[in-house]
C-alpha cells in the first residue's frame, strides 16, 4: 500500500455447506453456494477493502431436502469485485487464476454437496481458502524511470491524466493512468509508474512493489531493468530524454547518443553489480520537454508507429505457429498405419 493505493489484499473465503438429504424419501440436499471472484473496470482494491473491512467471503448454504422439495435448492453464490487485471494466488503462492478483462470470473471456494445416498444423506462443508488478490496494472505503455525524470509532466502532456507534479524523490506514491487520444480515434493507454532508485531490482526503498506492474505493459518507455528481470528486455523499448528545455541539454543530448551508441567505451563508469549482461536497444530514441512540448508529437506518432509493428510482428507469428501446426497434423494422419479394419486383398498363388 502507497498512500491511499492499495494494490495486494488478503482475503478469507469459504464455499457454502451443503444441505441435509432426506434418507426416508431418498431426498438430495442443495448443494452449497461457490466463491467467485469477479473483475470490474471501475472496482480498486481500496474500495474492496473499505466496503468489507473484516476481509471474509462465505457463499449461502444448500436448502435441506424436505418432503415438498425433495431436491434441495442450491446456496447463493458469493462473489467479490475486483479490477481488472488481477492475480489470484494460494497461500503457498500458487496461482490461482488471473482476471485480465471485464467480467472474467474465477471460482475460487466451491460449496459442499449437500446429503444423498452417497454421503449417508449427510452433507458435506464447502472448501475453505485463504487467498491473495495481486493487482497489475496493464497498459500498453509503461512509462518507467528514475525519481524527477519528468515522467508525471510527460503523461499529463501526452494524455487526458492529470498526476500530481512535484520536485521531490517518489512525486509518485502509486501508478498513473492516462490515454494518448489520436485524431482518428485510436486510444493507446499509458501508465506513469512510480520513480525508481538505484537498487530498485534488489528490493531496495520501494523496489518490487512498484517494478512489478511493468510485466504486463506492451513495451517500456525507458529504464534498464534487466537486474530485475531478464525478460524485460526483451519488450519493445523506447527512449524519451526529457528536460531539453534546460541550459546545455542539447549538448548533454549529444554526448548521451555518443553513449548509447558505443556502450561498451563507457561500462567502466559503473560499479561491476550494476554492468547489464546485454544492453537495451531502442526502436526510438526522441529528445523533448514536457515543459515547451519539444519533441511531444513526435514521441506520440512512436508510440502509436511502435505499437502497430509488434501488433503486426505477433500477428505473423502467431499465424506461422498456427501454419506449423497444421502441417505437422497433416503429417502425422498421412503416415498412420493402417488400422485393423483396414480390408486387404488375400494373396493369389498362380
Amino acid at each position: 500500500m502507497y498512500g491511499n493505493f492499495i494494490d495486494n489484499l488478503r482475503l478469507f473465503t469459504r464455499g457454502g455447506s451443503g444441505g441435509m438429504g432426506y434418507p426416508r424419501l431418498g431426498g438430495e440436499g442443495g448443494k452449497g453456494g461457490d466463491v467467485w471472484v469477479v473483475a470490474h473496470n471501475k472496482m480498486t482494491l481500496k474500495q474492496l477493502k473499505d466496503k468489507y473491512p473484516q476481509k471474509r467471503f462465505v457463499a449461502g448454504e444448500g436448502a435441506n431436502s424436505r418432503v415438498s422439495a425433495l431436491k434441495g435448492s442450491k446456496g447463493k453464490d458469493c462473489e467479490i469485485p475486483v479490477p481488472v487485471g488481477i492475480s489470484v494466488t494460494d497461500e503457498n503462492g500458487k496461482i490461482i487464476g488471473e482476471l485480465n478483462k471485464e467480467k472474467d470470473r474465477l471460482l475460487v471456494a466451491e460449496g459442499g454437496l449437500g446429503g444423498k445416498l452417497l454421503t449417508n444423506f449427510l452433507p458435506l462443508k464447502g472448501q475453505k481458502r485463504v487467498i491473495h488478490l495481486d493487482l497489475k496494472l496493464m497498459a500498453d505503455i509503461g512509462l518507467v524511470g528514475f525519481p524527477n525524470a519528468g515522467k508525471s509532466s510527460l503523461l499529463s502532456q501526452i494524455s487526458h491524466a492529470k498526476p500530481a507534479i512535484a520536485d521531490y524523490a517518489f512525486t509518485t506514491l502509486k501508478p498513473e493512468l492516462g490515454k494518448i487520444m489520436y485524431n482518428d480515434f485510436k486510444q493507446i493507454s499509458v501508465a506513469d509508474l512510480p520513480g525508481l532508485i538505484e537498487g530498485a531490482h534488489m528490493n531496495k526503498g520501494m523496489g518490487h512493489k512498484f517494478l512489478k506492474h511493468i510485466e504486463r505493459t506492451r513495451q517500456l518507455l525507458f529504464v534498464e531493468l534487466e537486474l530485475y528481470k531478464e525478460e524485460l528486455q526483451t519488450k519493445p523499448a523506447l527512449l524519451a530524454v526529457n528536460k531539453m528545455d534546460l541550459p546545455d541539454a542539447q549538448d548533454k543530448f549529444c554526448v548521451l547518443m555518443n553513449q548509447l551508441q558505443n556502450p561498451k567505451d563507457f561500462l567502466h563508469l559503473f560499479e561491476k553489480n550494476m554492468i547489464p549482461e546485454r544492453t537495451i536497444e531502442f526502436q526510438h530514441i526522441i529528445p523533448i520537454s514536457a515543459i515547451t512540448r519539444e519533441g511531444i508529437d513526435e514521441l506520440k506518432n512512436c508510440i502509436r508507429k511502435s505499437l502497430d509493428e509488434h501488433a503486426n510482428w505477433e500477428n505473423d507469428a502467431y499465424h506461422k505457429k498456427q501454419l506449423l501446426n497444421l502441417q505437422i497434423s497433416n503429417t502425422v494422419s498421412y503416415s498412420e498405419t493402417p488400422s485393423k479394419n483396414t480390408v486387404t486383398s488375400p494373396r493369389m498363388d498362380n
